[in-house]
């Protein structure tokens, strides 16, 4: 769904249309098994230009499977009658007619019901990111098939693409070097330099000893170590280590290779 979504992305690799009939094709099979009459969902007319339009909700409602069942508590006296409020099951002038951007109303309802823990309004979804998006761009474009730590590293680090089959991954302060320690497999090389202060730097499945010399002039650029004079880095792999000795590269390498 998110390499080739049917409905297209929005501003980056969102593909909110495919994704929101997705979450009601998969409630709709809970509710099936466990008894219910209808789904409902937040969703707010015009709070979302591509994915919460008229049409927008007409096609999620339509290709998720459960067309009429779908109620929009907070739109609902903007959108068609749904069957449950057909059906008497849900008293439609009791239901809203909230439009637009603004969530204004929405934190009103929340006050008035004493509803004090909710999540940050518009957060939450990586797909919207440029930079996280971007990466998963250049990941898809590079790699197949991708493995969920091959996603979870997207989130860790700067990433640089060495080459069509090589990327680095150069840990940003000691929360990306403890994260990248927990996702590292068998196979990957990791860099290090030794005798001072700097990131671990990783490459996912390993590469060549010219990625490797490569990699670790980096992370000599982005170590404490001198730039103008042969620093010796630690290369490990599958529990085995070997120095490599380099200089750091050129300040504009870096920018370059960054995905």
């Amino acid at each position: 769904m998110v390499r080739s979504p049917k409905h297209g992305y929005g501003g980056n690799m969102n593909p909110c249309i495919d994704c929101h009939t997705l979450m009601l094709r998969e409630a709709g099979r809970l509710m099936k098994r466990e008894g219910g009459d209808f789904l409902f969902t937040g969703e707010v007319l015009g709070q979302r230009p591509m994915s919460q339009n008229k049409g927008a909700l007409r096609v999620v409602e339509r290709e998720s499977g459960y067309e009429g069942r779908v109620l929009r508590p907070l739109s609902a006296q903007l959108l068609a009658e749904t069957m449950p409020e057909q059906e008497g099951l849900v008293d439609r002038e009791r239901l809203l007619a909230i439009s637009g951007r603004s969530r204004k109303q929405q934190l009103e309802l929340a006050r008035h019901y004493h509803i004090t823990e909710y999540l940050t309004p518009a957060g939450g979804c990586l797909l919207t990111d440029p930079i996280f998006s971007r990466r998963l761009r250049d990941l898809f474009d590079y790699q197949d098939p991708v493995q969920i730590r091959d996603i979870e590293l997207l989130k860790v680090g700067r990433h640089l693409r060495l080459s069509p089959t090589v990327k680095m991954i150069v840990g940003r302060n000691a929360r990306d070097n403890e994260r990248i320690s927990q996702l590292l497999v068998p196979g990957d090389d990791l860099l290090k330099v030794e005798e001072y202060p700097g990131p671990l730097c990783l490459i996912p499945y390993g590469g060549s000893l010219d990625d490797a010399i490569k990699a670790a002039a980096i992370c000599i650029r982005y170590s404490d170590a001198s730039k103008d004079k042969e620093i010796a880095v630690i290369w490990s792999r599958a529990g085995e280590e070997k120095r490599i000795s380099g200089r750091s590269c050129p300040p504009a390498m870096p920018a370059e290779l960054m995905i």
